[in-house]
């Protein structure tokens, strides 16, 4: 998966004029605050050139995740989306991804960070008419309700990077804003995937469905020391990879997500939890269905399930009772 074109040259030249060296540098302070400082409400960058930066390493990776999340949970909505609430926006990679999936009429963007909300807006304006003309909205979720609404609402990323204890009045405001459905990503580690099956329980409680990845509404069966998580495979510009230190084209970001929508529907009768393993003439799944998690085999002789198994990925939805 790659960025726009239009993404990409624009991400790029806010950065013309600023030595490799410097850039680094710029890269390497953010991940160590990132890395350290997250969860505690602190601003952990106010200058445009940090934004900017921050911007060319992690919009790829947000952008992978959000559109592969999405594009699971638009497989078993039927509903139409025609607005989208992007809620700690950032630079704007989730609505870049949602925009390259639904045909938008109106956006808005929440994000606290001014320095971000700059650079989110001026490469919005290499977008389309739509992208060219998000509102931008100034506001910490953590302290303000959402008073806006949207047939979509985006969370990626951000959970994370709070408090246990803002989390419940966020989620509360994240579900009432949304109209028709909510997605929340969130890294693919324990701790993301925490935030999520706390989300997913609270959330149910409040009358929520579950589209995707989850075929049922049951308890999480995964133990405790357990996560659902799914991979996308980004691919690296030049500078991107100069910034990260990095040799290999592509990075693998590893993330979770759930889909919740305000009606009840159809999800996947199995997801598929692992890397499938392939053998001469098998393919070995763990899959989650709506009555257990187990691994099952598929063979040559399943004809038309054993060619759709071939080509999954862990992630994906697959009919197996």
């Amino acid at each position: 998966m790659d960025l726009p074109i239009e993404l990409k040259a624009a991400s790029e030249k806010l950065v013309v004029g600023y030595k490799q060296a410097q850039l680094k540098k710029i890269a390497q302070d953010l991940s160590d605050r990132y890395r350290n400082e997250s969860g505690a409400g602190k601003v952990l960058l106010s200058k445009d050139i940090e934004a900017a930066v921050y911007a060319l390493v992690r919009m790829p990776a947000t952008y992978g995740a959000v559109s592969d999340a999405l594009r699971y949970a638009l497989e078993y909505f039927d509903g139409r989306i025609n607005s989208l609430l992007d809620v700690g926006a950032g630079s704007g990679a989730a609505t870049w991804a949602v925009s390259n999936l639904v045909d938008l009429e109106r956006v808005t963007c929440i994000e606290r960070e001014g320095a971000m909300r700059r650079v989110g807006e001026t490469l919005m304006k290499e977008g389309n008419h739509t992208l060219a003309s998000v509102r931008w909205i100034s506001s910490d979720l953590t302290t303000s309700k959402i008073t806006n609404s949207a047939d979509l609402v985006v969370s990626s990323y951000v959970m994370n990077e709070m408090t246990k204890k803002d989390r419940q009045f966020v989620l509360d405001s994240l579900w009432n804003a949304t109209e028709k459905m909510l997605l929340i990503v969130e890294p693919g580690t324990p701790a993301g995937f925490s935030v999520l099956r706390d989300s997913r329980e609270y959330l149910l409680s409040k009358g929520a469905h579950i589209v995707a990845p989850c075929p049922h509404e049951f308890a999480c069966r995964l133990a405790e020391d357990d996560w659902c998580h799914f991979t996308c495979r980004v691919q690296r510009s030049k500078i991107h990879k100069m910034l990260k230190n990095a040799d290999v084209p592509y990075e693998d970001e590893k993330y979770s997500y759930m889909a919740f929508v305000k009606e009840e529907c159809t999800c996947a009768s199995a997801r598929i939890l692992r890397h499938p393993y392939i053998d001469k003439g098998q393919i070995s799944l763990e899959i989650c269905t709506k009555n257990d998690n187990r691994s099952v085999v598929v063979k040559k002789k399943d004809g038309s399930l054993f060619k759709i198994a071939r080509k999954a990925k862990h992630g994906d939805s697959i009919d197996i009772k």
